[in-house]
């Protein structure tokens, strides 16, 4: 792109010079179309086909093998709802994190709650518009382990730009353990007030928690919440203050954002729903 910006801005600047040092009445008609042909055909194919032979060698193969395994993500306003569907088991499901298994070809099955979402993981694979009412494929493969940056980049709303998530790429047997971990129930948490508090304040009305009687899917599943490095869809670290702030004004964090506040919890109970959740492995 800056190549491109270069060139045309090259050729502004003649045309200007040219314009501005020629006779009057200098350009021919058949000099005139000469110019349209060269600036309009002839020196756009060229900058155009540089710009391709260069970008070719940077471009990643798509995996051509059927899917080890289906993944799929939808976009919400301003979170991604994740459903691992491995073969011949039951679907898994979390949220604003993915993680796949290095060396496995990966189906992303991407659609959209609300509006228009875009999915982008620029260090693994390209971007796939997420359509309210339609389902696009995306597939990838992670040859080596490791953390990719993902961000929404299709406009749709207040917080869009704070629309992230992370892909976390394992060796194969370590996510094979991770996946079996994650189906089972949230384990049993010593924090019984913060447990108590979240039952209290209505947290249960929007979101789950596998094997605490919460089972809403409105909002976030809160399964494993603890095992999460982000809060608010990659936009802040893990962190009790964090947890505990967002609980009482997710707008503060998120403006636009469907989560109702909570300003009636007092700080301390407020950490305690926050100590709770992050207990939640």
């Amino acid at each position: 792109m800056l190549i491109g910006a270069v060139v045309i801005a090259i050729g502004v600047a003649l045309l200007m010079r040219h314009a501005v040092r020629a006779p009057e009445g200098e350009l021919t008609h058949k000099g005139g179309m000469r110019l349209v042909l060269w600036l309009g055909g002839i020196i756009p194919t060229v900058v155009l086909l540089g710009l391709l032979a260069y970008s070719l060698p940077f471009m990643k193969p798509r995996p051509t093998a059927p899917a080890d395994l289906r993944i799929g993500v939808e976009g919400e306003q301003f979170w991604w709802r994740v459903i691992y569907r491995p073969a011949g088991a039951p679907a898994v499901t979390s949220a604003n994190e993915v993680r796949i298994p290095v060396g496995r070809t990966v189906a992303f099955e991407l659609a959209a709650g609300d509006v228009v979402h875009s999915f982008w993981i620029p260090g693994l694979a390209g971007k796939m518009d997420m359509i309210p009412g339609r389902t696009n494929r995306l597939v990838v493969r992670a040859d080596a382990p490791g953390r990719y940056r993902g961000q929404c980049t299709e406009f749709c709303g207040l917080s869009h730009a704070l629309m992230a998530f992370d892909v976390v790429a394992m060796p194969a047997p370590a996510f094979d353990a991770w996946l079996a971990r994650e189906r089972q129930p949230a384990t049993a948490v010593a924090d019984a007030a913060g447990a108590r508090a979240f039952a209290a304040n209505g947290c249960a009305a929007c979101h789950s928690v596998r094997g605490a009687g919460a089972t809403s899917a409105i909002g976030p599943d809160l399964t494993h919440f603890g095992t999460r490095r982000t809060l608010a869809a990659g936009i802040l670290p893990m962190t009790t203050a964090n947890v505990a702030a967002f609980i009482r004004h997710p707008e503060a964090a998120k403006p636009g954002v469907r989560m109702p506040a909570f300003p009636h919890i007092s700080q301390a109970e407020a950490t305690e729903i926050a100590r709770y959740l992050q207990g939640l492995k």
